[in-house]
């Protein structure tokens, strides 16, 4: 429409400005002391008030200019990271648009108290945590301030209450083409988007209701709730992540104001409740975007979320589970070996054959060449054996110093491992980090010409990621093959908050590429034998929608067997309050009437052992 064309040319030449005069970065701003000149206001005829810097678009049409003796009442103050308060006009404008509250940033712990009547003067800013390259959306801030307590113990503005009825069912709207994507310039419509309601309410004092918990508990003391208690739910509390046009709108990220010193912040799991009224200013951050910060805190009431348990296969099915034990090495403290151990034995009840990602070298992050796993490997299956279970062989391959991704210096890499008492590996030497292993005829059926061996290690798609790791293994007289996978991580992707909508996702093109590279090695196997029995496990670090399983796919010769489980029961991981899947079993035409379980023990829970669920596929060859 033209009227909002010609909105969006002003505010883009205000991005501009305000980029140019270092005001929209990433970079954390700066404040005056409390001596500094009181600045001016830029207003004709009028005194600028809060909903006049907040604007109706996601930037302030006054980004960059000083602003002198703006009214509110303080509603939060932040004593920890980013130090500010938060200030609302209690006389709000009619414009649904425009926020009444803004955040002061002061760089200090603040001097100010709730309940403050203060003037505050400064510069407008837009602050991008993460960088301005990072595709986050800004926080509306004023800095240097200048500060005047006017009256103390106010009664705060009300706080607008957040709830199902009031989040709209929509997300976002789409980017405009002219900007990049971007949403940054179309003016606000709170009552037809989600993401543009929690914006119009930026800086704001609000509230939420006793809420189900669908993001447990984090190192970071935080965690998710939703206000939308129907939205995508499934029977054991979560809120499941479908396309990428299923965003989950009633997410809410939920942090304390109160210091973890004076309270500690509530451990929850996935599906307790965050009862009672939890209230105080709506902040936006990189790691989660739209934060309640409480100033005040329901109580957690748990729910009693158990740890799930898979079934033990039958004497003529094979087991074979992947599992992310998440960067195990000899420094992690015992209990960590005891409890995946434990996991191992007790939960996925000894599967035949594991697939393990991440593990590193014997010295995990120490960064002195050291590329030998055999250490943290022997740590691990001594524990399993101390928790009952099988004493299990293994198989891996040593990856190049610091070529394959992950932590600096832990050279993290997939292994297999497997009970000889079940299943026996065939070996076939040769295969090492840089020699690919390939495919043959012997005996009438396909084999590996090494075993274990890694699949097209010199391919581009592997760069500064684990290449894929083959084994041939024999049950019952049957040659099954699996290929155990850790696929590039999502790093560097924007996240589903980004001022860019659709978001990118830079960082699947690599994925999809090593997609097509597995596919391609499987159907080089099922030409030399169409019913050969594959499996291709481990983190895919992608969705089962997403293009990466699209390629890992194509032409039918594999199947994402976690797509045979009903659409609430498929994830391995919980993510900003969404659970999705991550990882994956994939089957080639030839194994069919499996069970596949997605077994959950870490990712809906506040204690974990890794942030990943591990899968379990059982089927006779």
């Amino acid at each position: 429409m033209p009227a909002a064309s010609s909105r969006t040319t002003a505010v883009s030449a205000v991005v501009a400005a305000a980029l140019a005069a270092g005001l929209l970065t990433g970079a954390a701003t700066t404040s005056a002391s409390a001596s500094s000149p009181a600045a001016s206001s830029p207003a004709a005829g009028g005194q600028v008030r809060i909903h006049d810097i907040q604007g109706t678009t996601r930037i302030s049409p006054l980004v960059g200019q000083q602003v002198g003796g703006v009214a509110g009442i303080v509603t939060g103050v932040r004593t920890y990271g980013s130090k500010g308060f938060w200030f609302q006009d209690p006389n709000p404008d009619a414009d649904p648009a425009t926020s009444e509250g803004v955040f002061v940033y002061t760089g200090s712990a603040p001097t100010v108290a709730v309940g403050d009547a203060v003037t505050v003067s400064g510069t407008v800013a837009e602050f991008v945590a993460g960088g301005a390259s990072s595709g986050n959306q800004s926080l509306t801030q004023i800095t240097r301030p200048t500060i005047a307590v006017v009256s103390s113990g106010n009664a705060l503005p009300a706080p607008v209450t957040v709830s199902e009825r009031s989040v709209p069912a929509r997300y976002t709207p789409a980017g405009d083409p002219a900007a990049g994507g971007s949403i940054d310039a179309l003016p606000l419509a709170p009552s037809r988007y989600a993401l543009d309601y929690y914006e119009s309410l930026e800086g704001m004092n609000i509230r939420i209701g006793s809420s189900r918990v669908i993001g447990a508990t984090d190192p970071h003391a935080e965690l998710w709730v939703t206000v939308k208690p129907h939205e995508n739910a499934n029977n054991r509390g979560g809120t499941v992540y479908g396309s990428y046009t299923a965003q989950n709108t009633g997410r809410l990220q939920i942090q304390s104001l109160v210091p973890l010193t004076e309270q500690p912040f509530p451990a929850a799991d996935v599906g307790d409740v965050l009862s009672g009224t939890t209230e105080g200013p709506l902040d936006f951050n990189q790691y989660g975007g739209y934060t309640l910060t409480a100033r005040t805190l329901g109580k957690v009431t748990a729910d009693g979320l158990r740890r799930e348990t898979t079934g033990k296969q039958h004497d003529n099915e094979l087991a074979v589970a992947t599992y992310n034990v998440e960067n195990l090495d000899p420094g992690d403290p015992q209990e960590k070996f005891d409890a995946l151990a434990a996991a191992v034995v007790d939960n996925l009840a000894s599967p035949d054959i594991v697939a393990l990602e991440e593990i590193q070298d014997d010295n995990g992050a120490t960064d002195d060449g050291t590329v030998s796993a055999d250490r943290t490997v022997t740590m691990f299956t001594d524990a399993i054996v101390a928790a009952g279970g099988p004493a299990y062989q293994w198989r891996s391959i040593d990856p190049e110093n610091k070529k394959d991704g992950g932590e600096p210096g832990g050279n993290i890499r997939q292994v297999f491992l497997f009970n000889p008492e079940r299943v026996s590996f065939t070996d076939r030497a040769g295969g090492d980090a840089t020699t690919a292993t390939d495919v043959v005829r012997a005996g009438g059926g396909a084999a590996l010409t090494h075993s274990p061996g890694r699949i097209d290690p010199a391919n581009p798609a592997w760069t500064n990621s684990r290449k894929p790791l083959a084994g041939e293994f024999t049950f019952r007289g049957r040659t099954v093959f699996v290929v155990a996978n850790h696929f590039a991580s999502k790093g560097g992707d924007e996240s589903i908050v980004s001022q860019h909508q659709p978001p990118t996702r830079s960082s699947e093109v690599q994925r999809h590429a090593q997609g097509k590279a597995v596919n391609t090695f499987v159907k080089k196997l099922l030409s030399v034998q169409k019913n050969a029995d594959v499996l291709v496990v481990g983190d895919i670090n992608d969705f089962e929608f997403s293009g990466t399983t699209e390629a890992l796919a194509a032409g039918g010769v594999l199947y994402p067997a976690i797509k045979s489980l009903p659409r609430s029961e498929r994830y391995s991981y919980v993510y900003q309050g969404n659970t999705q899947v991550l990882d994956q079993i994939l089957t080639s035409p030839s194994i069919h009437g499996f069970h596949y379980d997605s077994v959950h023990i870490n990712a809906e829970f506040a204690a974990q052992n890794s942030d990943h669920d591990p899968q379990v596929l059982r089927f006779r060859p």
